[in-house]
């Protein structure tokens, strides 16, 4: 699409080894997402800012929800934990960790992220929110996303 694209868990998240373990204080991750963001005319943003406060609810000319089965996603997330190299100890145990979150993503009783706080979230969107479900191939989402775009 030819869009600078941000990751939310690179504002989020402190560079430490293990990976994702010191939060970054949510004014100064928000300030510097939106100072970032504003230099852009188009960006996509990816990952979740559900709980990042109310500035995000208006801050999209479109959303799009991708959620694929648990066990796709599952093993998906375990290929890139693999691909994070040989991990041990502390690090080992996080990623144990983490999967065994992510396992209840849809059955929402883990704390943090779950399917309901993003289901709740969404309903208070200002903009309009494409829902791509399913095992979908790359270019199809990308054709739903620009069709959605088109329609704007």
């Amino acid at each position: 699409m030819n869009v600078l694209y941000y990751d939310t868990d690179s504002y989020h998240w402190v560079p430490t080894y293990p990976a994702f373990t010191i939060k970054r204080p949510a004014d100064e991750r928000h300030q510097w997402l939106i100072s970032d963001l504003a230099k852009q005319n188009r960006w996509i943003l990816g990952g979740t800012v559900y709980n990042w406060g109310t500035y995000w609810q208006s801050a999209f000319d479109l959303a799009v929800y991708l959620w694929i089965p648990a066990e796709i996603r599952l093993q998906r997330l375990k290929q890139r934990e693999k691909a994070r190299g040989v991990l041990q100890g502390k690090a080992l145990n996080q990623s144990q960790q983490f999967l065994e979150w992510a396992a209840h993503y849809d059955t929402n009783d883990l704390p943090g992220r779950n399917r309901s706080r993003h289901e709740q979230w969404m309903l208070r969107l200002t903009c309009p929110v494409l829902r791509i479900e399913g095992d979908t191939t790359l270019p199809k989402r990308l054709q739903l996303v620009l069709d959605a775009l088109n329609k704007m």
